[in-house]
């Protein structure tokens, strides 16, 4: 797996999935208005938002979670991943992709939370307190990974020196 993620075709293949997926989520927001529930940090302000959503709101929440939402982890930090393991030293290749790989995970548990508030099942929104900052802070970690060793890879080519594959 991490060779598929590393090769060219792959990055940029997750590169345009990120970008198309990211601007599918326009929609969402139009109708729900913002704040959507990913970007608030804590079950109660997650829970208090909610409580202001119709119920058109919150199918429009729902499915944009489920489709957008769930694709869109699986694209960014695949992409995340797949830039700071191609331009690691393979001695440090699965750590500089661990971060990406995390972002996802906990990406995809927040919205397993967020679907299950939205649809009425059950309340978990309280582990956002501690899901959705781990996964911004992930992210952020993925994100300065990724531009940090490709640009040391462009350095390195600029320069005549080997790139990892």
């Amino acid at each position: 797996m991490v060779g598929a993620l590393t090769r060219l075709q792959m990055i940029v293949l997750l590169l345009i999935a990120t970008v198309v997926i990211a601007m599918s989520f326009g929609p969402v927001p139009a109708i729900v208005g913002p704040p959507l529930l990913d970007f608030i940090f804590n079950g109660e302000a997650a829970r208090a938002r909610l409580a202001e959503l119709s119920t058109y709101q919150r199918q429009v929440h729902l499915y944009g979670t489920l489709i957008n939402d769930t694709l869109f982890p699986l694209a960014y930090s695949g992409l995340l991943a797949g830039v700071a393991g191609r331009f690691a030293s393979l001695r440090w290749r699965g750590w500089v992709m661990l971060p990406a790989l995390a972002a996802c995970v906990l990406d995809l548990c927040e919205n397993a939370v967020q679907v299950l508030a939205l649809s009425g099942t059950v309340d978990l929104l309280d582990l956002k307190t501690v899901l959705t900052p781990l996964k911004f802070g992930m992210a952020g970690v993925a994100i300065v990974l990724a531009i940090g060793l490709l640009g040391m890879g462009i350095v390195r080519r600029l320069s005549g020196r080997a790139v990892a594959p």
